[in-house]
């Protein structure tokens, strides 16, 4: 079981998890050790998460997130298994966490009277400076 903040817990059953071969350096025990982690969450299937949560999780997780609605994270970062194994359940758990956070929603802000006059008088003032340019008559 995952505890995620005090209203939601992740059930064992919720998260499949497949130990492969992790790429990169590391001699001749990297072809023979399965230390990488590959933690699968069935997110749009899971009744502990609230529907605002998932669709948040959903934007969050990006190209984590797949067609049947699951949230896949590998780790491969330790040799050991059993670290990569936490450090995947820790990611996981923050990703909820950041999706529990409901956004303040953005007030637009509007440009004042006293900043509009100014713009227009300035530009009033930089269309007399030009305007003065044309040719000089001589007489």
């Amino acid at each position: 079981m995952l505890k995620i903040n005090d209203r939601i817990t992740i059930e064992d059953w919720e998260i499949t998890e497949q130990f492969i071969r992790a790429g990169g350096p590391g001699g001749q025990n990297v072809n023979k050790v399965s230390s990488a982690v590959e933690l699968r969450f069935e997110a749009e299937r899971s009744p502990n998460l609230p529907d605002p949560v998932k669709r948040r999780l959903q934007r969050i997780a990006g190209r984590r997130w797949t067609k049947e609605g699951a949230v896949v994270l590998q780790v491969s970062e330790e040799r050991s298994q059993a670290r990569n194994r936490e450090i995947a359940r820790e990611r996981l758990a923050g990703l909820i966490r950041t999706a529990c956070e409901k956004p303040k929603r953005r007030i637009p802000t509007k440009v004042s009277h006293n900043q509009k006059r100014k713009r227009v008088d300035a530009k009033k003032k930089r269309g007399e400076v030009k305007a003065l340019r044309g040719d000089v008559d001589l007489e």
